[in-house]
């Protein structure tokens, strides 16, 4: 990819090579020139002692912070909704679902989700299993990180929303924990 940047270069703008010590705006804007329309996405070039790096497209992502706390928030029904708008004499509309009881324990953050420490490893938690307020329940990897998400109530693994190894949301029901 390299070889063909420097082809269009010569081709294109012949004044970068011949300029001499510091890069001038108009040499910067040339070289931006030169990109647009190919899919090179960093271009490093020297000259006398000097570099200069042009990079296109998104910036790279932020230096990673502490793992926030997950949230958990008890869990409602979301589905149950008013009525459409229609004739008095409608179909009865489906039965509504009961809530299921016990807390929702969300992703603090967008990630890949891993239920075990390590490949060779079992699983944190199963469904069924009872954990204490603090127990590992997973991991979310998010920037090379690997997050451990912690209970934050004592009791039973009811449900588990998301498969193994498998890209999660910010804000995304990872377990559903009912009351021991």
């Amino acid at each position: 990819m390299a070889r063909r940047v420097e082809h269009v270069e010569r081709q294109q703008a012949p004044e970068l090579e011949a300029g001499e010590g510091a890069f001038t705006l108009d040499e910067v804007k040339a070289l931006v020139k030169v990109l647009e329309g190919t899919d090179v996405t960093t271009l490093r070039w020297q000259r006398n002692g000097q570099q200069i790096v042009i990079r296109r497209g998104r910036p790279a992502a932020p230096a990673a912070m502490a793992a926030p706390v997950p949230l958990m928030v008890p869990h409602t029904n979301t589905l149950a909704a008013a009525p459409p708008p229609g004739p008095a004499a409608a179909p009865a509309a489906a039965p509504k679902a009961e809530p299921k009881p016990g807390t929702i324990v969300t992703s603090p953050f967008v990630g890949t989700f891993y239920r075990a420490p390590s490949p060779e490893s079992p699983p944190f938690v199963e469904v069924g299993t009872v954990v204490k307020k603090g127990q590992a329940l997973c991991i979310v990897e998010a920037m090379k990180l690997m997050n451990e998400i912690e209970a934050e109530s004592p009791g039973k693994i009811a449900e588990i929303f998301v498969q193994n190894a498998t890209p999660v949301e910010f804000g995304q029901p990872l377990f559903r924990i009912e009351p021991a």
